[in-house]
């Protein structure tokens, strides 16, 4: 074990959104000053941190000043520069690596990992470097298929639906726009997922596996624990858990996002940071994966996860937020996030809202509690 990088050390967040904001946070709460690169002024980390770097993601001499003002970095998003990321880690500490983005921010390359290296069930894919190698992969794939860009693209962008000959040339001009990878479309009854650490002594912690439910191919409400789920089921996505974050050399936290199927789970993506799915854990687990997350690039210890109450969360999309914030003194069970974002537009990611109840009561009502006026 590295010697533990302890308060009140700084850490460097790359990326000033919401998940550097929860971060800040936790960071804040156990004594640490913490500094962010963002290139938008006023961000929701620098609300929260003790300094902004207002620079673009991939202004390397930003990002040096950034590491040279930090004693540990880490970043909030997978999409960063990793020859700058490489020589910032010359000045200050990176525990996660950059093996770990380059693994988790290429579609084609995850999926081969996950496949082939740590040897965990995912849906068939292929390789389609260009257009031309449509043909041969709708072959080995079959229908109906997924085609996906290798990089990029997030909450439904970047993907095209491939369920039969009529939708080849909308998925050829996909192709051409760069490297793709066709994936199998699975029938899964429900998406499940949870998050997964090591801590400073590299014991592997996995946080409770719950249910995603999707609107618009943007996560909508998240269940914690998720229901009527089979402890043999739950302990199996424990171990693949624990295969991944060995496989990887885990820091920091995993999210792993996973398709329930009648012939078992299936392992979709994986996210080398806090994630959507995570956010419950704040108020519903000893340890929240943002505490997690710091206590793990630290390289301090970080007791067994438990889930201490049941949880609902739901995300406040666009003028969700404005439904809640008017409706929030009529529901003291809220406990209602504020990204504290500038502008508010359509389907962006405003806030979220999470009620809790004892792990003793039923789940069914949590869900009515989320709702914003009937909706």
């Amino acid at each position: 074990m590295n010697k533990p990088i302890l308060p009140p050390a700084t850490i460097g967040i790359v990326g000033g959104g919401q998940l550097g904001r929860m971060l800040a946070l936790a960071a804040r709460a156990m004594g640490y000053r913490v500094g962010t690169l963002e290139p938008t002024p006023d961000s929701p980390t620098s609300q929260v941190a003790d300094f902004q770097i207002t620079a673009p993601y991939d202004d390397q001499d930003a990002l040096m000043t950034l590491a040279q003002r930090s004693d540990v970095l880490t970043y909030e998003f997978e999409n960063v520069d990793l020859t700058a990321l490489t020589r910032a880690a010359s000045v200050a500490a990176l525990p996660q690596g950059t093996e770990l983005l380059a693994i988790t921010r290429d579609r084609l390359r995850e999926k081969s990992f996950l496949r082939d290296v740590v040897g965990v069930p995912v849906t068939d894919f292929a390789s389609v470097p260009d257009p031309d190698a449509l043909p041969a992969a709708v072959t080995r794939v079959g229908y109906p298929a997924i085609l996906k860009t290798t990089t990029g693209g997030y909450d439904g962008h970047g993907q095209q639906d491939v369920n039969g000959p009529d939708d080849l040339p909308a998925a050829r001009r996909l192709a051409a726009q760069g490297p793709c990878i066709l994936e199998r479309r699975c029938q899964f009854e429900r998406e499940l997922s949870l998050m997964v650490t090591r801590d400073g002594r590299d014991y592997v912690r996995t946080f409770p596996v719950v249910e995603n439910r999707h609107a618009q191919h943007i996560l909508h409400t998240t269940i914690a624990p998720a229901p009527n789920l089979p402890a043999a089921v739950h302990a199996q996505i424990d171990r693949l858990a624990a295969r991944i974050a060995v496989g990887l050399d885990l820091r920091g936290v995993l999210g792993i996002e996973l398709f329930a199927t009648a012939n078992g789970v299936l392992v979709n993506e994986l996210a080398p940071r806090p994630h959507n799915s995570g956010h419950y854990s704040i108020e519903a687990c000893n340890v929240s994966q943002f505490a997690a997350h710091i206590l793990s690039i630290c390289g301090l210890p970080i007791p067994p996860v438990r889930l201490v109450e049941r949880a609902v969360m739901r995300n406040l999309l666009g003028d969700d937020l404005l439904a809640a914030r008017a409706q929030w003194p009529a529901h003291p069970e809220w406990h209602v996030h504020d990204y504290g974002k500038a502008a508010i537009r359509h389907g962006r990611k405003m806030g979220h809202l999470t009620v809790t109840a004892p792990l003793t009561d039923e789940q069914t009502h949590l869900l009515a509690q989320v709702k914003l006026g009937g909706q």
